[in-house]
């Protein structure tokens, strides 16, 4: 799956989700005890800001320092016997991985949930050799038995299914005969997929973060899938975003702590993993073989600009999960496998503004996204300043939305014309009034009046009637 996940326009994506009613309820519930576990964690924590602070000042030394960090993790994972590429693109990652894996004449490959290997397209690319790619993540694997249904948010996958849907589509793929209970599901799950890491030849996972002074690879999970496809096959990729780096442990320690409590509201997930390496002599398992594969596939151009901050992120989802825009259109309605305000942020960087321009204006600029992110991103300004680039730069904005803006611009600098406008508004508003609302509104406010409410224009001006109010309603 690549990172453009529909080929829909953004407004029918945006109508498909509004309408969705399922979908909204789940999301909103997700969301509430989300929030409400992660404010718990935090609490119990304590000096929240402070921790921030230090999460924030870790990924920008990180960030202003990435060559060398980068070049330390590589000379290490190298020393240990581990073999490193670096992907300017995500063809050149893909590619690089499926060679790898024909040339070990493998069959079955296991991967464990990795946001980077979507972006890359990486199990079309496998799948394309006649290779069989199985998603280990339940979420992930649940998406993946559903014709590769596309992940809705980037912690809870199948976030946008019920257990009664997951059943069913149980029944159909996978002979299931039980009930709903998240219990028996998992359980089919389970015993499918121990066949699956016993027999698998190559594992892939994805990277938390990456420590430099070590060239270990940390993984933060819940399941204990990673661990099984990381100790199993003989052969193990790792796929990491060339930014998803810490200096040393100390640093790891941190930003975990940060992680978990923002994604999930827990301490700490049931599974801190990191792995050096492949097997050394007298361990009891781990890989015999070990590819690190860095991508950038965009991100060094990010570097140096006004939008480097988005680099900070570590994928905890705090941001989507109080973002009050997705609580309503649901992670589908992006079009990317990064949804929310951090995917609104970050698509248009690394996909490009021809299919993802539309997603900086998917937010109110109420900032509920920076208030949450556990390393201080400014994702509000960042989506501001996408606008002025669509804007001001790419010359993207609608005909309608130019004409408009140049007349309001016209109109708001004479104030003889924006005098004669605000007399003249009630009077042509009024064929599209209902009561005291504008219910169908006219070219561009159709789509918001049919979805909000958007009060008609009163027939005496704001300035007209302060002056009434200071004359006690006689004319000056």
């Amino acid at each position: 799956m690549a990172m453009k996940t529909s080929s829909a326009k953004f407004k029918d994506r945006v109508d498909e989700g509004i309408h969705n009613d399922f979908m909204r309820l789940a999301v909103s519930s997700a969301q509430e005890r989300l929030h409400g576990r992660r404010l718990m964690a935090v609490d119990e924590l304590g000096s929240w800001e402070d921790w921030r602070s230090l999460g924030e000042e870790i990924r920008q030394h990180v960030l202003s320092n990435l060559d060398f960090y980068l070049h330390q993790l590589a000379e290490n994972v190298s020393k240990r016997g581990g073999h490193v590429f670096f992907a300017e693109t995500a063809e050149e990652a893909s590619g690089y991985i499926k060679d790898v894996i024909v040339k070990k004449n493998a069959k079955k490959v296991v991967k464990s949930k990795s946001m980077v290997t979507e972006e890359i397209n990486l199990n079309a690319t496998l799948e394309a050799v006649g290779l069989d790619v199985v998603e280990t993540d339940l979420g992930e694997y649940i998406l993946q038995v559903d014709d590769h249904d596309p992940p809705s948010h980037i912690v809870a996958p199948a976030l946008h299914k019920n257990k009664e849907q997951i059943r069913d589509v149980f029944k159909e793929k996978l002979a299931y005969t039980q009930t709903e209970k998240p219990e028996e599901l998992t359980a089919h799950v389970r015993g499918i997929l121990r066949k699956d890491f016993l027999n698998a030849d190559v594992g892939i996972t994805g990277c938390n973060f990456a420590i430099a002074e070590s060239g270990s690879i940390g993984l933060v999970t819940n399941e204990g899938n990673a661990d099984l496809v990381t100790a199993l096959p003989k052969t193990q990729i790792t796929v990491m975003g060339m930014e998803r780096l810490v200096p040393t442990f100390d640093e790891f320690e941190v930003l975990v702590s940060l992680l978990t409590r923002s994604a999930v509201g827990q301490r700490l997930t049931s599974y801190i993993t990191t792995l050096t390496g492949p097997r050394d002599e007298g361990d009891v398992d781990g890989p015999e073989e070990f590819h690190l594969v860095i991508v950038d596939n965009g991100r060094s151009s990010i570097l140096g600009t006004e939008f480097q901050s988005v680099l900070q992120c570590i994928r905890c989802a705090a941001c989507i999960n109080v973002c009050p825009v997705y609580r309503q259109v649901g992670g589908h309605s992006y079009g990317s496998i990064y949804p929310g305000p951090i995917g609104a942020v970050l698509s248009p960087l690394l996909g490009g503004y021809d299919d993802f321009k539309e997603l900086p204006y998917a937010s109110t600029l109420c900032a509920a996204c920076t208030d949450a992110c556990p390393v201080k991103i400014p994702l509000h300004d960042l989506l501001r300043k996408h606008r002025e680039v669509i804007v001001e730069k790419e010359k993207m904005a609608p005909f309608t939305e130019k004409m408009a803006m140049k007349a309001f611009g016209i109109g708001a600098a004479s104030p003889m014309l924006y005098k004669f406008g605000s007399k003249m508004a009630p009077s042509a508003m009024s064929p599209f009034k209902t009561g005291e609302i504008i219910s169908k509104g006219p070219g561009p406010l159709k789509t918001w009046t049919e979805s909000r409410e958007f009060p008609a224009p009163g027939k005496e001006s704001f300035r007209d009637w302060f002056k009434n109010r200071e004359t006690g309603g006689k004319p000056s």
